[in-house]
């Protein structure tokens, strides 16, 4: 997958490019409630991965490898979860197929939590050579739903 992980950044623009390209039309008729709370969520991955790239800063890079020199980021929406910006992109993405009542953007929502759960694995091993009190801040912090995963 390349030595920054560069497979992975390419694998997952395909993700985006199917999910964006997703059939408008409902599939399935969604209670307004249903939808309303996909807006909720939406808002929610909006914060989540907004808040990650502001408070990574120059420790940002679209390879799951970490910057040479960089350093560890635990403060903000890093103190919630490890990956915001995945957690911010799987809720995105849910709340997204929600509001448009369409189950096969909530089913990709699905596969994309399947993909960062495996990127961010191979991300958290140099994680764990790059960074000294990574396996600390593993043990306080989930990896991609606060408080339970």
């Amino acid at each position: 997958m390349g030595k920054r992980g560069e497979g992975w950044f390419v694998l997952q623009m395909v993700l985006f490019a199917v999910i964006l390209l997703v059939p408008r039309e409902p599939l399935v008729p969604f209670p307004l409630w249903l939808r309303i709370a996909g807006g909720v969520i939406l808002a929610a991955g909006g914060v989540f991965g907004t808040g990650g790239v502001l408070v990574l800063g120059s420790n940002l890079t679209p390879f799951p490898r970490p910057i040479e020199g960089g350093s560890l980021v635990t403060s903000g929406v890093y103190g919630v979860v490890r990956h915001p910006i995945y957690t911010g992109l799987i809720l995105g993405t849910l709340g997204w197929g929600m509001i448009r009542a369409n189950l096969l953007g909530v089913g990709l929502a699905a596969v994309l939590f399947i993909f960062f759960d495996l990127k961010s694995r191979r991300e958290e091993r140099w994680l764990l050579e790059a960074y000294s009190g990574y396996m600390d801040y593993r043990k306080r912090v989930r990896k991609l739903i606060p408080w339970v995963y």
